[in-house]
């Protein structure tokens, strides 16, 4: 089987290199990753410019793999449509250094990897390391091999991928979460260039919202236990549809 493994930290990054070696013995592995990092870069793909790649060999690690001056999805796009030989069996994104929980997830370049995936109609799955000061991916490579492996024995609801965190400590446990809630504080930094000019870096520190309860993947990692997941590409809320539909039926709209 193939397994196409893509990221959002660039082609040389270890987290990569980590996800690759625990997968490298599940079937042929394909890696098709950007050139430089793109992290929050989103779902974004490349249509103003052409995009070019090249042959990257990783040293310790045996399989294909390309170098892509582009997205995530972009990575992905490619693979499944011209360089793989056969569709792949699952596409993993990460292993991205630092967390992608709650709604963090509609910015991540890893996250966004693996909903191209979903898209193309393949399993799929993101996975992080929540520190971004530790560089041990030992954990987070195991889990995710754990995850690949019963994701082919027993497969995912078609639409679905699962966003899997891991914390840097030794986890408690596993928790299957819904995504919580991130906002932030102090998020633009602005400053004054030698010219005089001003310009702003982007940061932030994410708030303790009450509304992240320990059914969310924020809490879950602040617990320090590992958080798996699922995400829908149908963000249709139905609730509110049947809402509409039930008060609105009877509104003619004139134009």
């Amino acid at each position: 089987m193939i397994v196409l493994l893509s990221n959002d930290d660039g082609i040389h990054a270890p987290g990569l290199k980590a996800l690759a070696e625990s997968l490298q013995e599940l079937g042929d592995l394909y890696i098709v990753a950007p050139d430089r990092e793109r992290s929050a870069t989103g779902h974004g793909i490349t249509v103003h410019r052409p995009l070019r790649l090249e042959t990257i060999s990783i040293p310790g690690i045996k399989a294909m793999a390309w170098a892509v001056d582009g997205t995530p999805a972009d990575c992905v796009k490619l693979a499944v449509e011209d360089l793989l030989p056969n569709p792949p069996a699952v596409v993993v994104a990460g292993i991205n250094q630092g967390p992608n929980l709650g709604t963090d997830v509609l910015y991540s370049g890893t996250v966004s990897a693996a909903i191209e995936g979903t898209i193309n109609g393949f399993p799929a799955l993101a996975i992080s390391l929540t520190s971004y000061g530790s560089h041990d991916f030992t954990t987070a490579a195991e889990v995710a091999r754990k995850v690949v492996n019963l994701t082919m024995q027993k497969g995912l609801p078609r639409g679905t991928l699962l966003n899997i965190n891991v914390p840097a400590a030794e986890p408690r446990g596993i928790r299957f979460t819904r995504l919580g809630n991130r906002r932030y504080v102090n998020i633009f930094h602005k400053r004054t260039d030698p010219r005089g000019r001003i310009y702003y870096w982007m940061a932030g520190e994410p708030l303790d919202l009450e509304e992240n309860g320990d059914d969310t993947d924020v809490q879950a990692i602040k617990q320090n236990f590992i958080s798996i997941t699922p995400i829908q590409l149908d963000l249709t809320d139905y609730q509110s549809l049947q809402i509409l539909r039930q008060q609105w039926e009877e509104i003619t709209f004139h134009f």
